[in-house]
């Protein structure tokens, strides 16, 4: 029933966006400098999880290299590089200039210096999870570079914005920023029905299933689109031409575990450690958190990162956060609370 598996994988960036032609040409007119070889200002693009920040992104660049022959794009997962020198390191290695660097002897600045004397072809940045950097320097480092067009994806500006010193305040706040709602119901089963005109079999799926879907993944387009791909798997393993509700049901709590696992496994060590002090002691407030985190560690950061740590978690659906910001506590989200598709 699977006729091209791709589509339903997380990162395949479709030909056509559904329902975000504004923020398209937006992000669009952010870059059209660079095809005149003139330096384009900095974009933030923030939204919620599953928003669609990162396909934006990549739909947007992907279409300027078809239309510019001398044009590269090099995309950084900030959670995964999260350090200087990884972020640093990941955007000279895409641009094949690391032959002769050494990760654990060559200091920050000999990449800095490497990446001012690129002369290759104007270069657009993709920075996703930003808000992720331990040390967001490395901003300061794109932004000051003429030959590097740079987007940076986070969940919030506010919280990419609290991390950076005052050399990057006004320069971010002043950047092109497009800003992504979560998807609607209707939204989300057109961006379904797409993918399975294009993935599946003919009447593998009915749309009151995509709209179950749809209404279960509560605006997020990676929920709903890992529940379509996990439902149309295990019909594949079945041998079956028809996603069953049966099926269905089983795939959302699956697709919700993977993206839960996903999320775990990319948390930096530091950030993970403030995790399994909620797991172990919560519900806590950030200040017990805090106490507890620098008992734990030998170089622990301040209590405003820690916040940034928390509110990170609590957006991709890791912690639960409740009261105000007075007497907040933190608590580790129970997977039996969220909802199925019913």
């Amino acid at each position: 029933m699977i006729r091209d598996a791709r589509v339903l994988r997380a990162g395949f960036v479709p030909r056509e966006i559904e329902h975000r032609d504004a923020e398209v040409n937006h992000l669009s007119s952010v870059l059209d400098p660079i095809t005149e070889g003139e330096p384009a200002d900095t974009a933030l693009v923030t939204g919620p999880s599953g928003a669609g920040k990162t396909c934006l992104a990549k739909f947007v660049t992907e279409r300027l290299r078809e239309e510019v022959l001398d044009i590269e794009t090099v995309y950084v997962n900030c959670w995964r590089n999260y350090t200087r020198f990884r972020t640093l390191y990941q955007i000279l290695d895409t641009l094949g200039k690391t032959i002769d660097i050494h990760r654990q002897s060559t200091p920050h600045d000999e990449l800095v210096e490497r990446l001012q004397q690129y002369d290759g072809p104007r270069t657009v940045v993709i920075l996703d999870e930003a808000d992720q950097l331990e040390n967001p320097d490395v901003l300061y480092d794109l932004h000051s570079l003429p030959q590097f067009g740079l987007i940076c994806i986070a969940n919030s500006e506010e919280d990419l914005i609290a991390r950076v010193d005052d050399r990057l305040v006004s320069r971010l706040r002043s950047s092109e920023h497009v800003r992504m709602d979560k998807y609607h119901v209707d939204q989300l089963q057109d961006i379904l029905a797409a993918r399975v005109r294009r993935g599946l079999d003919p009447d593998a799926i009915t749309d009151a299933q995509l709209r179950r879907i749809a209404d279960a993944a509560a605006g997020d387009a990676r929920l709903a689109i890992g529940i379509l791909r996990t439902a149309a798997s295990a019909a594949d393993r079945r041998g079956t031409d028809r996603i069953t509700d049966e099926l269905l049901l089983d795939a959302a709590s699956d697709a919700r575990d993977s993206i839960r696992q996903t999320n775990l496994d990319s948390l930096t060590p530091h950030q993970r450690v403030v995790y399994d002090i909620v797991r172990e002691h919560g519900p806590l407030g950030p200040g017990e958190i805090h106490d507890h985190y620098t008992d734990e560690v030998e170089d622990p950061r301040t209590k405003r990162t820690v916040r940034n740590y928390l509110s990170k978690m609590t957006q991709y659906n890791l912690l639960t956060a409740e009261g105000t910001s007075r007497d907040r506590e933190y608590a580790l989200v129970d997977p039996a609370t969220t909802s199925p598709t019913q």
